[in-house]
């Protein structure tokens, strides 16, 4: 492994946990499309700020990306107030037409300068081990490290110092402000730090990655756990083994390593979204074909319950003539009554059907519920 490995790992990784930690708040409040928003009309607010400082490295284009950031949050909330458009259409309407006015400008007026649209989309990493920080003649490694470990740093404070007002506004805005907090405060300072995370990101992986970076782990990891501290840490993870691999594979395949990177968090989701033991696709399939077999069961015991010590009782406890009052096939109802003698709800007595005491009172309960 080379230094250029270890370099371009370092930067994808603390990039990953930085866009991951304000991701899990985008997921949870269902604002993943506003991520994939701010990610392009930030681009609209470096340009405004060059224009305004004429130097690329001005700590002022962070800021000015930042109030871009808040800006289309603002336009989108404003259209979505009217009621006229939902919020996906607002945001379809607000970020295309930042995006392509900064488009314009770039086309326009910076056509000489350093300031390209490609290379905000998708970004190179490969390069990252090449801008490296100095000081003293001192080589202290790529500047990416640096610039998104201050980024990282910043969120995770911010994540911190307002953990318990991030999840009340999360998950319960009106008794947030019922409350007397702030949710629109919290809310524009989170979209803030978004604008700025976004922006850091940009020449090292570029807007693409950003986005999936922000909204691939935090849903990944929303699908392992309903505990908020679990999925922040899962997140993060996630981001990382993203990175690592995504890296590995760009190497083995002679590809794009942003690409990879933004595949490997893709095929995490898709196996978690499968495979999850509480959300996934296979094991919701499993308790909806339980569920299926318990509701035959508990049919089965109300069945037996209501016909119990009356003349037809024999009769209609016989196994063989349950396609005829409950409409099963043969297979299902031998089936049926095989879980049901299984879970000792009942028993078999002389080729006829008869409760358990804790059939009987699972045929009440029922019952009693419906």
């Amino acid at each position: 492994m080379t230094q250029a490995d270890i370099d371009i790992q370092l930067v994808a990784m603390v990039t990953a946990v930085a866009c991951a930690l304000p991701g899990v708040f985008l997921v949870l409040r269902r604002m993943a499309m506003m991520s994939d928003a701010i990610s392009h009309t930030v681009l609209l607010g470096i340009v405004l700020g060059f224009f305004l400082v004429g130097d690329l490295n001005s700590p002022l284009l962070i800021v000015g990306a930042a109030a871009m950031g808040v800006l289309t949050v603002s336009l989108v909330a404003l259209l979505e107030r009217t009621r006229l458009v939902k919020e996906d259409a607002a945001i379809g309407l607000v970020f295309p037409a930042l995006f392509s006015l900064a488009v314009i400008l770039i086309s326009r007026y910076a056509g000489d300068v350093h300031l390209d649209t490609d290379a905000v989309l998708t970004g190179e990493i490969a390069l990252a081990p090449f801008n490296r920080l100095y000081i003293y003649g001192y080589d202290l490694g790529p500047t990416g490290v640096y610039l998104m470990g201050v980024i990282l740093l910043l969120n995770l404070l911010f994540i911190v110092l307002f953990y318990k007002e991030l999840k009340l506004t999360t998950f319960d805005a009106g008794l947030a402000a019922a409350l007397g907090f702030a949710p629109s405060i919290l809310h524009y300072s989170l979209m803030s730090l978004v604008s700025i995370t976004v922006v850091g990101a940009f020449d090292i992986v570029g807007s693409v990655l950003v986005v999936a970076l922000m909204i691939a782990p935090p849903a990944t990891a929303y699908l392992l756990t309903d505990r908020l501290p679990r999925m922040i840490g899962l997140s993060a993870l996630v981001g990382v083994i993203s990175a690592i691999m995504g890296y590995w594979i760009a190497i083995a395949m002679d590809a794009s390593i942003a690409g990879s990177m933004a595949a490997v968090a893709g095929v995490l989701f898709v196996l978690v979204f499968l495979f999850s033991p509480e959300r996934g696709m296979l094991a919701i399939a499993r308790r909806r074909a339980e569920q299926r077999w318990l509701f035959a069961q508990t049919m089965l015991t109300i069945h037996l319950l209501n016909h119990e010590g009356t003349p037809e009782a024999e009769q209609e406890a016989q196994v063989v003539h349950l396609q005829e009052f409950l409409r099963w096939q043969p297979d299902f109802a031998a089936r049926v009554v095989r879980k049901a003698v299984e879970r000792q709800w009942v028993i078999r007595h002389n080729g006829h059907l008869e409760l358990t005491a804790s059939g009987r009172e699972h045929a009440s309960a029922a019952m009693l519920q419906s």
